[in-house]
């Protein structure tokens, strides 16, 4: 990590300095071999699954993707064992790859909802290290917009090529500029359709209410900074609003997001989704294909980014009109992909009207 430039963490609405921590690394220590020993949770059955009474005991299904296994057994399957020895349970596991359920089986009720427990805490630690591989977002990509955005391309390499560390490596793909209201980890083709059954239920419960049954219309209109230094930028993005003056599309991405989070498919990260969209990002230089997303589960997507000086193009392009845009959905969009109009693949979408 720069020491100049730490990254910035939100909390209750303040921006933090994350400062450099020396830390000691024990030789006894491994990674990947998380313990939810008897002290770390409890060991009562929950309303959040069941226990079924069988012929021989008890058991408790648990449905897992398969790319999650390995957490479960563990190194040389000594996690699994630890499991099943502390709790006097036996744990059976699909073969990996195949998707199926875990089978905890028992003599006792309270080992079988025990060994339940520490494989739930397993599973939710280490599916926060996955990256996300779906986001839910808004579609800004109308040929309007797009021409705009050259349009703003254009000027900026013309005006401040010259600046420290602006190219044209930085711009976002025109075909793919978009909102993004959330990031989702899906592992498997059911978490996918859970999410976008979620969807249509939140379409149900309250989109319809808010939108009317109406596509929202949207300004596209003058740009701002992500971090701190505008000398030292990292991300540049659009501002987006309403064109009514209402608060309709903040109301439904707040309201969406708390509803995906409730559900337990996305991490809630900021109190309020801030609306913008990224038209340039240190990350593109790298990796033309990045989403824009600053904050993802697992590494910091901040390390080894060369940052640019963002001051001029702020002074000069702060008012630019891209456009205006008729908002008519919400998609679960697929990450590292593309359709055939050069936007990413959709695996769900919820339609305003």
């Amino acid at each position: 990590m720069d020491v100049l430039r730490p990254p910035l963490i939100r909390i209750g609405g303040r921006v933090y300095r994350k400062n450099l921590i020396r830390e000691q690394a024990f030789p006894q220590e491994e990674e990947e071999e998380f313990c939810a020993g008897p002290g770390d949770c409890a060991d009562e059955a929950g309303d959040a699954f069941a226990v079924e009474e069988t012929e021989r005991g008890f058991q408790c299904r648990v449905e897992v993707p398969s790319a999650l296994y390995k957490y479960i057994i563990g190194k040389k399957g000594e996690t699994k064992k630890r499991i099943e020895t502390e709790t006097r349970t036996s744990i059976s596991i699909p073969k990996p790859g195949v998707e199926g359920e875990i089978v905890i089986t028992g003599q006792q009720r309270g080992g079988v909802a025990s060994a339940r427990t520490r494989i739930d805490v397993l599973l939710d630690s280490f599916r926060k290290k996955q990256p996300f591989t779906h986001f839910l977002s808004l579609a800004l990509n109308q040929p309007a917009i797009q021409e705009s955005f050259l349009h703003f391309k254009e000027q900026v390499l013309e005006k401040c090529s010259k600046d420290h560390g602006v190219s044209s490596s930085l711009f976002q793909n025109p075909a793919k500029l978009h909102l993004t209201l959330g990031t989702l980890v899906l592992l498997n083709e059911q978490e996918i359709q859970k999410a976008c059954d979620l969807l249509q239920q939140c379409k149900e419960d309250f989109v319809d209410q808010i939108t009317g049954g109406q596509p929202l219309t949207v300004e596209v209109a003058g740009v701002e900074y992500m971090n701190d230094d505008p000398a030292m930028t990292d991300v540049l993005y659009a501002k987006v609003c309403m064109k009514d003056g209402s608060d309709r599309l903040q109301m439904v991405a707040d309201q969406l997001v708390e509803r995906f989070v409730a559900s337990g498919l996305m991490l809630k990260e900021w109190d309020r989704v801030k609306l913008h969209a990224t038209v340039m990002n240190t990350l593109f230089r790298k990796d033309p294909t990045e989403e824009r997303n600053n904050t993802m589960p697992g590494k910091s997507s901040f390390k080894e980014r060369e940052s640019f000086n963002g001051q001029n193009i702020l002074k000069l392009f702060e008012n630019f009109y891209f456009g205006e845009v008729q908002l008519d959905s919400v998609r679960l969009s697929q990450r590292f992909s593309s359709d055939a109009s050069g936007y990413y693949a959709t695996s769900g979408q919820l339609c305003f009207s």
